[in-house]
C-alpha cells in the first residue's frame, strides 16, 4: 500500500519518497507516545507479569516441527510426559516384559537449553488453544492466544528473536484458516515493543500470515490500542480491518469461542473481574437452561456407546454420510478441510442430524460444510478416538525410531484400543488414505491431513503444549501412511 501525505488545504494526496515518508511517521509516533498511558487503570501490571513467571512453572517446552532426511516428523516428548504404565518389550511369544519403552528405543528427553527459540518460548507469550475444546473456535479455526501480560521487561528480551519466533509458530498453521485473541492487560511501559518493532512487525507479517487469518480479537483493549489503531491506519488494509473485533469483557468471547480451556492468565482474569465489578454490565438471567434428556436421535456430543446403542451399529449416521458425500463429491477439491463453513449453515445442519431430520449436503452448494460437520462429529466426542488413557504413550512413542515406533502402535491399535473405537478409526483413517491419494489436485497430503485431523482424534484431559501438536500430527501422519500395514484387523 502506498502511503500518501494529504494536503490540509486542498485534500489532495501528494506521493512522497519514501525516506520522507518513513521520517515524517516515526516522527508522527514520537510526537503521541508521551502522551498515550500505557498502565492500566487497575494497578495489576506488576503483580501479573511477576505472577505469570512465578507461578507455575513452565513443565513443557516448545519443540519446532523438523523433518529428518527421511521425511519424518522430529520432535521431544514434552518434559511432563509420564512413562507409558505396565509397559514392556514385546517378546518372541508376543508376552509383553517389563522393558518395553527401553527395549523399543526410547531416547532420554532433550534438555531445555537445547530447545530452539527456548528463551522466548519459556515464558509462553503465545500459546495455542486446547486442540479439544477450545483449539477450534466456531468455525472451526485453529486458536492461537498471545498475552500481553507475560513479555518480560524490554531489557530482558531480544525482540528480533521474539518476531522470529512468532514467524515460525504461525508457520505451522497459516495455511489453513486460523483466529488469534490477544489479551492486552499487563502491556505496560516496562515490557511494551517499541514502535519501530511493531511497525516491522506488521510489515513482517506479509499477505502469507494475514490471508487465512479469519479473526483478531482484542481482549481488554485500552486507550493505547485505539490510539495505536489509528496511527497504523494509513498501512493497514480495510480488508484486514473488517477482520479485527474489541472484546470488552471474556464473556464475550463466548460468543465466538469454545472458553472452556483457552489458556487465560490468572492476571488477566482477575482484571476481568475488577472491570465487572465496576461496570456491573447487566446479564441475561435464565440464560442457562436446565439440562434436557438427550434424544435417541442425537450424534454430536454423545459417546461411541450411546450412537451404537440407538443406531444399531458404531459408525454414526451422520460420519457414514458426511465421508460418503465427501468420496463421491469433495476428493479433487483443492483444500478440502482446510476452509470453515458458514456459522448459521453449520449449526443448523448439526440440529437436522441430531433431531433425526434428513440432510442432503447437495443443498447447500458448498462442500466445505460436509468438511466441517466430519471434524465437528470427531471434535465433539466426549472422549477422543484415541483414547485418554494413550495419550502419554501416544506422545512418547514419537521418541522412537520408525520400527519400533510401527510395533508400538499396531500393539496399541490391537490389544489396548477398544473395539468400537477402533473400528471408528479405522473408517475414518481409510477414507483419508483415499483423500491423499488425490493429494496432486486437492494439495492435502498425509501431513497437511494429519495437522487438520490429529487433534480431532487425540487430545489429553489437561492443556496442551505446542510441543504435543508435532507428536499428535506424526503419529496421525503415520496412521495414514500405513494404514494397510496397521489397520489388519
Amino acid at each position: 500500500m502506498e502511503n500518501v501525505k494529504k494536503d490540509t488545504g486542498t485534500n489532495a494526496a501528494v506521493p512522497r519518497r519514501e525516506s520522507e515518508k518513513d521520517s515524517d511517521w516515526e516522527k508522527s509516533l514520537a510526537d503521541e507516545e508521551p502522551q498515550l498511558e500505557f498502565d492500566d487503570e487497575y494497578d495489576l501490571e506488576e503483580y501479573t507479569i511477576s505472577a505469570e513467571r512465578g507461578e507455575n512453572p513452565i513443565e513443557e517446552e516448545l519443540v519446532p516441527e523438523a523433518e529428518d532426511g527421511k521425511g519424518e516428523l522430529l520432535s521431544s516428548t514434552s518434559a511432563g510426559d509420564q512413562p507409558r504404565k505396565g509397559g514392556g518389550a514385546i517378546m518372541s511369544d508376543g508376552i509383553i516384559d517389563e522393558d518395553f519403552a527401553e527395549a523399543l528405543g526410547v531416547t532420554s528427553e532433550v534438555r531445555e537449553s537445547d530447545m530452539p527459540y527456548y528463551d522466548i518460548a519459556r515464558h509462553r507469550i503465545i500459546e495455542i488453544a486446547d486442540m479439544h475444546i477450545s483449539g477450534d473456535d466456531s468455525f472451526g479455526r485453529k486458536v492461537l492466544v498471545f498475552s500481553a501480560c507475560r513479555l518480560p521487561p524490554v531489557h530482558q528480551l531480544d525482540h528480533q528473536r521474539l518476531l522470529q519466533y512468532l514467524k515460525h509458530t504461525l508457520d505451522q498453521y497459516v495455511e489453513n484458516d486460523y483466529s488469534l485473541v490477544y489479551f492486552h492487560h499487563g502491556l505496560s511501559s516496562k515490557n511494551k515493543p517499541s514502535f519501530s518493532w511493531l511497525r516491522q512487525a506488521y510489515k513482517e507479517f506479509d499477505r502469507k500470515y494475514k490471508k487465512n487469518l479469519k479473526a483478531l480479537y482484542l481482549v481488554h483493549p485500552t486507550n493505547f490500542i485505539r490510539i495505536l489503531w489509528n496511527l497504523f491506519k494509513p498501512i493497514i488494509s480495510a480488508k484486514f480491518g473488517r477482520k479485527v473485533m474489541y472484546v470488552n469483557y471474556l464473556h464475550e468471547l463466548r460468543n465466538h469461542l469454545h472458553m472452556e480451556q483457552l489458556p487465560i492468565p490468572e492476571g488477566v482474569r482477575q482484571h476481568d473481574s475488577l472491570l465487572l465489578q465496576k461496570y456491573q454490565p447487566k446479564t441475561r438471567k435464565g440464560s442457562v437452561s436446565e439440562s434436557q434428556p438427550l434424544p435417541d436421535t442425537q450424534q454430536f456430543g454423545v459417546p461411541l456407546s450411546f450412537i451404537k446403542e440407538h443406531n444399531y451399529e458404531v459408525i454414526a449416521p451422520v460420519l457414514r454420510q458426511a465421508v460418503t458425500f465427501l468420496e463421491q463429491n469433495g476428493l479433487d477439491v483443492e483444500g478440502i478441510f482446510r476452509r470453515s463453513g458458514n456459522l448459521q449453515v453449520v449449526k443448523d445442519v448439526k440440529r437436522q442430524f441430531n433431531e433425526g431430520k434428513p440432510v442432503n449436503f447437495n443443498e447447500f452448494l458448498d462442500i466445505h460444510i460436509s468438511a466441517v460437520i466430519l471434524k465437528a462429529f470427531l471434535r465433539e466426542l466426549p472422549e477422543p478416538l484415541m483414547t485418554f488413557e494413550l495419550y502419554e504413550y501416544i506422545l512418547q512413542l514419537h521418541s522412537m525410531d520408525l520400527e519400533s515406533r510401527l510395533l508400538g502402535i499396531q500393539h496399541m491399535l490391537l490389544s489396548e484400543l477398544p473395539e468400537d473405537n477402533y473400528t471408528v478409526l479405522k473408517y475414518v483413517i481409510s477414507f483419508l488414505t483415499k483423500v491423499a491419494e488425490k493429494s496432486d489436485v486437492n494439495k492435502m497430503t498425509s501431513n497437511n491431513l494429519a495437522i487438520v485431523f490429529g487433534p480431532n482424534l487425540i487430545w489429553s484431559r489437561n492443556q496442551a503444549s505446542l510441543a504435543s501438536m508435532g507428536q499428535i500430527n506424526s503419529f496421525t501422519r503415520i496412521l495414514i501412511d500405513e494404514y494397510d500395514e496397521l489397520f489388519k484387523k
